[in-house]
C-alpha cells in the first residue's frame, strides 16, 4: 500500500490545477500499483497456485491479480471449492493433475487474515469485475478482440463473451475529467468564471479545501484520481456556500448574478462529476462514496478494526460436504449446554450454525432456498437475549417428515455486545449470511447436512447497517478501543500477547468459557478466594517498600533517583517472594497454596491499566485472566501464590500513577504537531508497559540468581543445608498456578496482539527504561527471551 499512498500524495495536492491527463495518469498509476500488490499477495498467500499460473495469457501481474480476486469472490459468494477448481482447471493446462482443491483451501484460509480491503467479502466481487476488465483491455491490445472474448470463456470460465460487465468498455476509451474552473471558463459568462476563480483563490477558502480533502484522502487507499474528483466536489460546495452567504441582503441584480453562478456550479456537479463517478468501476465508486460520507467512513473504521479480531479458520473449513473438525467439536460442546444455534465469522463472512434435531427441521433445511423474501430473513437485536434455540421460528413438530415449507430465519444479535454488533454490520455490508445446518450421525459424530448462502434484502441491509453503527458508536465511542472491548467480552489468556512497534499481523482467538465454579452465585463476576494475612508482605517490609515507592513517585525526583528507588523496591519484593517460596516450599504445615484475586481497574485509561497489571503479574510469576462478559469489562482475575499477588498489587499501584503522569508529560514535551493526543499517549503507555515488564523480569531473574548463589554457598559451608533448588521450587509453583487456572477456566482464548497508531511507543519505552524498574539495560537477546512475559 506504500507505493499507492505515494501516488496519491504526488497527484492530489489540494486545489492544484488538474487536467484530463492528470486524472488519467493518477488513475493508471493507482490501478497498476494495486494490481502489483494483489499479484504479490497471491505469491504470499497462495504459493501453490502462484507456481502453476501459465505464462500464455499476457501480463503476469494481471493474471495473478485476477486469480486472487476470483478466489476471494468465490469465497464471498459461498461457492464450493469444486466450483473454484473448475475454472482453475480451464486456466491451468492439465490442471486436473495438480491438487488444486488443496491449494484453493489453503488460499481461502490465508485470505481470512489478509488486510487488503480488496479481499474483504463485500469488495471481492467488485474487484473481480475490475481486474477482469483490466485484463480484457490489456489482452485486447496484444491479440485480436475475438480471441480475447474466446479466452474469457475458454480460460476464465466467464459464461458469455459479450461484455458481461457494462463498465468494461470505459477501460479502452478512457474517462473525461474537467476541473470546475475550466468548466466555468468554457460554459459560463466571463464575469462568472472570474468571480469563481477569485473566490476559490482566497487563502481561507484554499485552507478550507485543503483541510476537507485531508479528511477524505485517508479513506481513498492511495487513489489519486479519486482525490481529484473529491477536490472538485469540495470546490463546488465551497463556491455554492459562498453564493448562498452573499446572496442574502444583496441587491436584486447581485442576487440574480449569484444565483446564476450557483446554478452553473450545480450544473457542473450534475453534468460532469456525477457521470464521471458513474463511469468508474463499482469498487472505485464504493471507495469514493465511503471516503466522502462520514457514516460510511465510521462504518469502514469499525469493520477494519473488527476484522483484526477475527480468528483464522483452518484449511479444513473449506472441505466440500465435510464439517470442519473444529466446528464439529464446538457443536458437541454447545449441544451439551443446550445451545442449538450460534454464529461466528469465517474470515469476513458471517456464518450461522444450527444443529438439526427433528425430521421436520431436516426437511426445512433441505428445502430452504436462501432467497431474499419478505419473511425469509429477519434480524432481532435483543437487549437481554443471550442465546437462541433454533433458526426455524415457529416450526412445529407436527407434519410430514419428508418435506416442510421454507422456514423463516431469525438471526439474533445482542445490542450490548460489540462483537455481535460488528457481525451484524458485516452481515449488512455483505448482504448475505452463510448457513451451516449440522446433524448428528449414527456414530454420534456431527456432520454437515447442508451449507448455503442466505440472501438479505437491500432495504433490510441498509436498516441493519444504521442500527449496528448506532449501537457501536454508543458502546465504543472511540473505534481504537474496539479490540479491547471485544477482548473483554470473552475469557482470554494474557500470556500469549505480544507488543510490537507498528501493526501486528497474525491473530488467533478462541471462544472460552469459565467453569461454573469460578463465578459467584447469582453473578457473572469471578469469585476470588480471600487472602490470608500471613500471605501479605510483612508490615515492616511493606512500610519500607511504600516509603521507597513514594520517593520514586515524587515528581521532584530526578530520573536517576526514581530509577534507584524503584530498583531497590522491586528487588526487595522479588527477594521476599523467593524467600517465601523457599521457606514454605517443602514443609506441608506452612506451605502456601495458589490463590486468586479479582482486581478492577479504574479510569482513566482502563484498557492500558489492565495491560500494565497483567504485565506486572506475569513478570512476578502470577497468571492474569480477562474473565469476559459485560460485568467483567474492566476486571482482571489474577492467579498466583498469595505473597506474589500482594507484591503485584503494591507495585501496580505505584506504576499506574507513574504511567499516567508520564504520559501527560511526554504528550506535552514530545508529541509531534498534528498527531492526536489520545493516539500518542496510548502508544507511549504501551512502550512504557513493555519496558516495565522487561525490567521487573530482570529484577526477578537477578533475585533468583542471588538466592541460588546464597543457597549454594550455605550448602558448601554447612552440609545440613539441603533441599530443592530455587529453580525447581519456582517451577513447581508455576505448575500449581497453571493447574488452578485450568480448573477455573477450562477453555481460554488467546489475547489479540495489540494494534496502535500513535508515534509515542519508542519514547514510552525509553522513559520506562530510564524511570521505572532498573538501571541495567537489556540487550536484544534478553529482550526477546523476556517478551513472552508481556501481556
Amino acid at each position: 500500500m506504500g507505493r499507492a499512498s505515494n501516488v496519491m500524495v504526488e497527484q492530489s495536492t489540494a486545489h492544484a490545477p488538474a487536467s484530463v491527463s492528470d486524472f488519467d495518469s493518477a488513475r493508471k498509476l493507482w490501478l497498476w500499483a494495486r494490481i502489483t500488490e494483489l499479484s504479490e499477495a497471491l505469491s504470499d498467500f497462495g504459493p501453490q497456485l502462484h507456481a502453476l499460473i501459465p505464462a500464455d495469457l499476457g501480463d503476469r501481474r494481471l493474471v495473478n491479480a485476477v486469480v486472487l480476486c476470483r478466489v476471494a469472490a468465490d469465497e464471498a459468494r459461498v461457492q464450493p471449492v469444486a466450483d473454484t477448481v473448475a475454472w482453475l482447471e480451464l486456466l491451468i493446462p492439465h490442471g486436473h493433475r495438480h491438487d488444486l482443491a488443496d491449494a484453493v483451501r489453503r488460499l481461502r484460509s490465508a485470505l481470512t487474515v489478509a488486510e487488503d480491503p480488496a479481499l474483504w467479502s463485500w469488495h471481492a466481487q467488485e474487484w473481480e469485475e475490475l481486474v477482469l476488465a483490466l485484463w480484457r483491455s490489456d489482452r485486447a491490445r496484444a491479440v485480436e478482440p475475438g480471441r480475447t472474448d474466446d479466452e474469457l470463456v475458454s480460460r476464465w470460465g466467464v459464461r458469455t463473451a459479450d461484455s458481461p460487465h457494462p463498465e468494461w468498455a470505459q477501460y479502452e476509451n478512457g474517462l473525461s475529467f474537467t476541473p470546475l474552473t475550466e468548466h466555468l471558463a468554457d460554459e459560463a459568462e466571463e464575469p462568472l468564471s472570474l468571480l469563481a476563480q477569485a473566490v476559490l483563490s482566497q487563502p481561507h477558502v484554499v485552507e478550507a479545501i485543503q483541510n476537507s480533502l485531508a479528511v477524505y484522502e485517508g479513506g481513498l487507499q492511495g487513489a489519486g484520481h479519486l482525490a481529484l474528483i473529491a477536490e472538485q466536489e469540495i470546490c463546488a460546495a465551497e463556491l455554492g456556500a459562498w453564493c448562498d452567504k452573499h446572496a442574502g441582503g444583496a441587491s436584486q441584480a447581485t442576487e440574480d448574478f449569484l444565483t446564476e453562478l450557483y446554478e452553473s456550479v450545480e450544473t457542473y456537479s450534475a453534468e460532469v462529476l456525477e457521470p464521471l463517478i458513474h463511469s468508474l468501476s463499482a469498487y472505485e465508486r464504493t471507495l469514493f462514496r465511503t471516503s466522502m460520507s462520514p457514516e460510511r467512513r465510521d462504518r469502514n473504521a469499525y469493520l477494519t478494526e473488527f476484522l483484526d479480531c477475527v480468528a483464522n479458520p483452518s484449511a479444513s473449513a473449506w472441505t466440500d460436504g465435510v464439517l470442519d473438525p473444529g466446528v464439529a467439536e464446538e457443536a458437541a460442546e454447545r449441544q451439551a449446554r443446550g445451545e442449538l444455534t450460534w454464529h461466528s465469522m469465517r474470515g469476513s463472512v458471517p456464518v450461522w450454525y444450527h444443529i438439526v434435531t427433528s425430521p421436520q427441521e431436516r426437511a426445512a433445511a433441505l428445502a430452504f432456498s436462501g432467497t431474499a423474501s419478505s419473511s425469509a430473513i429477519r434480524v432481532d437485536v435483543d437487549a437481554v437475549l443471550a442465546r437462541q434455540g433454533t433458526l426455524f421460528e415457529g416450526l412445529g413438530l407436527d407434519g410430514p417428515e419428508d418435506w416442510y415449507p421454507e422456514p423463516g430465519i431469525e438471526l439474533r444479535y445482542s445490542q450490548h455486545s460489540a462483537t455481535d454488533l460488528c457481525e451484524l454490520l458485516t452481515l449488512a455490508e455483505l448482504g448475505h449470511a452463510r448457513l451451516e445446518f449440522v446433524i448428528q450421525g449414527g456414530d454420534e459424530r456431527f456432520v454437515l447436512l447442508r451449507s448455503l448462502q442466505a440472501e438479505i434484502r437491500d432495504a433490510d441491509a441498509s436498516a441493519w447497517c444504521q442500527g449496528a453503527l448506532y449501537g457501536l458508536r454508543k458502546l465504543v465511542p472511540d473505534v481504537d478501543d474496539l479490540a479491547d472491548v471485544i477482548a473483554s467480552e470473552e475469557p482470554t489468556d494474557q500470556q500469549d500477547d505480544e507488543w510490537e512497534d507498528g501493526w501486528d499481523d497474525e491473530e488467533e482467538d478462541e471462544q472460552g468459557q469459565p467453569d461454573p465454579t469460578s463465578t459467584a452465585s447469582g453473578s457473572d463476576t469471578p469469585e476470588a478466594t480471600a487472602q490470608p494475612k500471613s500471605a501479605r508482605l510483612s508490615d515492616e517490609l511493606l512500610a519500607k517498600v511504600k516509603a521507597i515507592l513514594r520517593l520514586a513517585e515524587n515528581p521532584a525526583a530526578t530520573k536517576a533517583e526514581a530509577e534507584a528507588f524503584l530498583q531497590k523496591a522491586t528487588a526487595m519484593m522479588a527477594k521476599y517472594g523467593i524467600e517465601q517460596a523457599m521457606l514454605r516450599g517443602d514443609d506441608p504445615a506452612v506451605r502456601e497454596k495458589p490463590a486468586d484475586r479479582v482486581v478492577e481497574v479504574v479510569a482513566p485509561w482502563m484498557g492500558e491499566c489492565k495491560r500494565l497489571l497483567s504485565a506486572i503479574a506475569f513478570a512476578m510469576r502470577c497468571h492474569p485472566i480477562y474473565p469476559g462478559g459485560k460485568a467483567n469489562k474492566h476486571r482482571v482475575h489474577l492467579f498466583g501464590f498469595p505473597s506474589d499477588l500482594h507484591s503485584v498489587e503494591v507495585l501496580y499501584a505505584s506504576l499506574r500513577l507513574q504511567m499516567l503522569q508520564g504520559a501527560e508529560r511526554a504528550d506535552a514535551r514530545h508529541r509531534p504537531t498534528g498527531e492526536l493526543p489520545r493516539a500518542y499517549k496510548r502508544s507511549w503507555m504501551l512502550g512504557f508497559i513493555r519496558a516495565v515488564a522487561l525490567r521487573i523480569g530482570e529484577a526477578e531473574r537477578a533475585a533468583r540468581e542471588d538466592s541460588e548463589r546464597d543457597r549454594a554457598e550455605a550448602a558448601a559451608t554447612n552440609p545440613s543445608v539441603q533441599g530443592r533448588s530455587v529453580a525447581l521450587v519456582l517451577a513447581d509453583r508455576t505448575t500449581e498456578v497453571e493447574t488452578e487456572v485450568a480448573s477455573r477456566y477450562p477453555k481460554l482464548g488467546k489475547v489479540r496482539r495489540t494494534r496502535f497508531t500513535g508515534s509515542g511507543y519508542r519514547q514510552g519505552h525509553v522513559d520506562g527504561q530510564q524511570a521505572d524498574i532498573g538501571a541495567l539495560a537489556l540487550d536484544d537477546d534478553e529482550s526477546d527471551d523476556l517478551s513472552e512475559l508481556i501481556a
